[in-house]
């Protein structure tokens, strides 16, 4: 049976900081909500060390008696304490903690090819959809860069739709990145709008796509690019938001790929 936890427990103060870049990178842990995301990381193996959730989800929902069977620790807690703890207007009921898996730069871009780097995306929106869209295209991983938002921002995790269970993940500087990509031989080809079309692109060596900042593109990142690849638009619109081009050049570099 799950232990039942007191709105003052100490260890409430613990996952509260979670909530928090700081309070995650010193736990190297993150929290995640709700049972969808519960069964994302379940099929993806993903390693799950507590559980909180009221009374009513605990009985509601299967798998927390099946995990904490399987030696997961479980807590129930009232349902204004846990509502406390959520950073949603509607709490499931159900919070999961998990260990932080970021991987150094190296050994990300070993792991093959086609790879996607967050150049300093900011938006958890963005980061999210992208994350979504490189685990639909085949990535190897996804590199964050460190002025960026963080790769376990509660909104990121969201967002991703349980990718993140799925994807290798690092976070590093321009430099860290463009070491690594010279060591793994891999091309670092940024979206830019000055770059060649996108379609003109062959994608035949071991590539690295470089998404750059929601407004101020590539910064640091573009000299480190072999190449610049733009995305033509017929419209009006000026620009196209990190995740939606960022979206589109995957799906053309695994198009390619697969038709090669």
């Amino acid at each position: 049976m799950p232990t039942r936890l007191g709105a003052h427990a100490e260890r409430l103060g613990r996952l509260r900081a979670l909530r928090t870049v700081k309070g995650r990178r010193e736990q190297r842990r993150f929290a995640f909500e709700g049972p969808t995301l519960l069964a994302e990381a379940r099929a993806s193996g993903f390693p799950i060390e507590e559980l909180y959730a009221t009374q009513s989800a605990y009985e509601a929902t299967p798998a927390l008696a099946e995990l904490e069977a399987a030696g997961t620790p479980a807590f129930v807690l009232p349902e204004a304490s846990l509502a406390g703890l959520s950073d949603v207007s509607t709490p499931s009921g159900i919070i999961a903690i998990s260990p932080l898996r970021l991987l150094p730069p190296e050994e990300l871009f070993g792991r093959g090819s086609p790879l996607l780097v967050l150049a300093d995306v900011s938006d958890p929106a963005n980061a999210g959809t992208l994350l979504r869209s490189a685990d639909a295209f085949g990535c190897a991983g996804v590199l964050f860069g460190t002025l960026g938002v963080d790769p376990y921002h509660p909104k990121v995790v969201r967002g991703s739709m349980g990718a993140l269970f799925r994807l290798a993940l690092g976070v590093g500087g321009p430099e860290q990145a463009a070491r690594a990509a010279s060591a793994c031989g891999v091309d670092l080809l940024g979206l830019a709008a000055a770059g060649a079309p996108l379609s003109a692109e062959r994608w035949e060596a071991a590539c690295a796509l470089v998404v750059g900042h929601e407004r101020h593109g590539l910064g640091p990142w573009a000299p480190l690019c072999g190449r610049l690849l733009a995305i033509p638009m017929a419209g009006r619109a000026e620009s196209l938001s990190a995740a939606v081009a960022g979206s589109i050049a995957l799906y053309e570099a695994r198009r390619a790929q697969d038709s090669a």
